[in-house]
């Protein structure tokens, strides 16, 4: 079984019900890499990005528009939009290419992306 950005994307971001680490556990191995526009981050800092996230996001929808898995290898282009708790709504397309763990958890995750205007 392999995880998918958008699963994650919701629990993590748009529909928390758990714990940030319970989440993380889920969809992210333990060495996680996740670069975001040039920036990395490893498993520690992903997850406090994350938790700051939470309290700043009253709600979002993603769409994804394309997904690809072959074996480890992922790639995927989907748009989101979110409401944040000062009013402001943010819309962005993004484009993930990640790959997978034995365990079929995201590794490596590399992400970049641009505001859309509907």
């Amino acid at each position: 079984m392999v995880v998918h950005i958008k699963d994650a994307l919701d629990d993590l971001a748009f529909a928390p019900h758990e714990p940030v680490e319970t989440a993380l556990d889920r969809y992210y191995a333990p060495d996680l890499e996740w670069r975001s526009d040039g920036v990395v981050k490893d498993r520690a800092a992903f997850g406090a990005f994350v938790a700051g996230l939470q309290s700043q996001i009253v709600n979002g929808s993603v769409t994804v528009l394309d997904e690809f898995i072959d074996g480890r290898r992922y790639a995927e282009r989907h748009q989101y939009e979110a409401t944040l708790t000062n009013g402001t709504t943010l819309r962005r397309e993004i484009f993930v290419f990640g790959e997978y763990s034995d365990d079929g958890r995201f590794r490596r995750v590399n992400e970049t992306g641009f505001d859309a205007t509907q």
